[in-house]
């Protein structure tokens, strides 16, 4: 008696052992350093230590391309697909937790034997039809019928149960993370595309204007080879300009084509079907005079991506423990519980019942090494995530980095790109000027606008990766996840 009050003590014990290593958090990624040299010298008037802002979209104060990115959130495919990956770890997990319960299932049996040579007697054999015996050949009929109910249960000697739900857990929150991740690349996805289209547009109405003029270049060189003031040098000449402006046009013409599409994808919708709300040429919006960027460890607890790869880590590690408890004895416990006979009345004799208790003790001891490689190969595995931990944080640094000196260094581009706008629009101004006053031809005032038309579409795409760098900034402090 004193041993059978010891069996669920010691078993009590033993399910508190926990093989395999505990997870102590994400390595450090970083040798000990000063702050990042774009970080130090990002600080000014452009960039602040500032916690950033989630829906880093609004202060470009564009409403149509807020509504583009809150449609693609609520309804992009791959928005879709990282739910449901997170539905399906959300039920891993679900699974883990059911499979440490006991199990129980309940059974229904009826079955008809013919047994030659069993002698059961004709009296019992025969009565209520159950079963029959047939003289001369010896065989009898039987009828069985039962219902029961069986229970099965694993003790969690060695904890791989417990790692296994670990593993399950940080298997969910690494699927948050990555819908998470999802998010960021789809919002700057969204406005980079914006970003894109609008200076192609932009760019296109630029080049027709650039056209318009060159062929009136063109029709003035012409005019004047006639009555002789011009050659046929300068007439090949404006021709190749016309030629050259013109062929400028289609391939932005396909690209804006490429970016309507793109959006329209990315919103969930057919190609083509953002033609008519998108197709008119509009502004490119502009990034903020002052841009809140945060710092280093900031962006580390920000990217979802790291979170990912963090997560992925913990799961890897509990992992082990499954692999180092399968290599120890198995507990199991199995009941039996049922009701029946020969007779269908038999089910109505709830006093007279079938039983088994049945405890089975399994080890796999000699496997041939076959668990030590598999305790090998999760370490393996650990090792890799432990890698791509520490290789997404550096990502995640010298995205930062680039991002920010990339738009420092746009910063100055656009301001020298709108002085030299401003320049080449004082020059068509003066050019305006002597033509009228009749000290200049209307050639000299053509090629005045075109330059300024130039200078101004080196400002446009200037404007355009600017804002492009601010996006980068956004997706590299992985902000816009919900």
């Amino acid at each position: 008696m004193r041993s059978i009050l010891l069996l669920p003590v010691l078993t009590g014990l033993l399910a508190g052992c926990t093989l395999g290593p505990n997870y102590a958090g994400p390595p450090k990624a970083l040798p000990d350093a000063p702050t990042p040299a774009t970080f130090v010298r990002a600080d000014g008037t452009s960039v602040t230590a500032a916690p950033p802002v989630a829906d880093w979209w609004k202060p470009l104060g564009d409403p149509l391309l807020d509504d583009l990115i809150a449609r693609a959130l609520a309804s992009n495919t791959d928005v879709a697909v990282g739910e449901a990956r997170l539905r399906q770890a959300r039920a891993a997990l679900g699974q883990e937790r059911a499979n440490a319960g006991p199990s129980v299932s309940a059974s229904a049996l009826y079955a008809h034997a013919h047994v030659p040579g069993l002698d059961l007697g004709s009296s019992d054999a025969g009565s209520g039809g159950e079963g029959s015996g047939e003289g001369g050949g010896g065989s009898t009929d039987l009828n069985l019928y039962n219902l029961g109910f069986n229970a099965s249960w694993e003790v969690d000697l060695f904890g791989g149960q417990r790692r296994a739900v670990e593993a399950a857990r940080a298997s969910l929150e690494g699927a948050e993370a990555s819908l998470a991740d999802v998010q960021v690349s789809l919002a700057a996805n969204v406005a980079k595309s914006y970003l894109d289209l609008r200076d192609r547009q932009q760019r296109m109405a630029l080049g027709q204007q650039s056209i318009a003029w060159q062929e009136e270049a063109l029709v003035l060189t012409r005019q004047r080879l006639e009555r002789g003031t011009a050659t046929a040098m300068e007439v090949a000449q404006a021709e190749g300009q016309l030629a050259s402006a013109r062929a400028q046009i289609a391939p932005l013409a396909a690209e804006r084509d490429a970016f309507l599409n793109a959006l329209a994808v990315l919103t969930a919708q057919a190609p083509g079907t953002l033609d008519a709300s998108l197709g008119a040429e509009g502004e490119i919006p502009l990034p903020p005079a002052s841009v809140p960027v945060g710092d280093p460890a900031r962006l580390i607890a920000n990217r979802p991506d790291i979170r990912a790869a963090e997560r992925q880590l913990a799961a890897d590690t509990a992992r082990i423990g499954q692999a180092e408890a399968a290599r120890f004895p198995r507990l199991s416990f199995m009941g039996l519980i049922g009701i029946g006979g020969t007779r269908i009345s038999d089910l109505s004799k709830l006093d007279d019942f079938t039983a088994l208790a049945a405890p089975q003790l399994s080890w796999s001891f000699l496997d041939f090494g076959r668990s030590k490689a598999k305790v090998r190969q999760t370490e393996a595995v650990r090792d890799e995530a432990e890698a791509r931990y520490r290789g997404a944080v550096l990502t995640a640094l010298r995205d930062a980095e680039d991002s920010l000196a990339r738009f420092r260094e746009d910063r100055v581009t656009v301001a020298a790109l709108a002085r030299a706008s401003e320049k080449a629009a004082l020059t068509e101004s003066l050019a305006a000027q002597r033509f009228q006053a009749g000290t200049a031809t209307k050639v000299a005032l053509l090629d005045a606008r075109r330059s300024r038309n130039s200078a101004e579409q080196n400002l446009v795409s200037a404007r355009a990766a600017l804002t492009a760098d601010y996006v980068a900034i956004q997706k590299a402090l992985g902000l816009a996840w919900r």
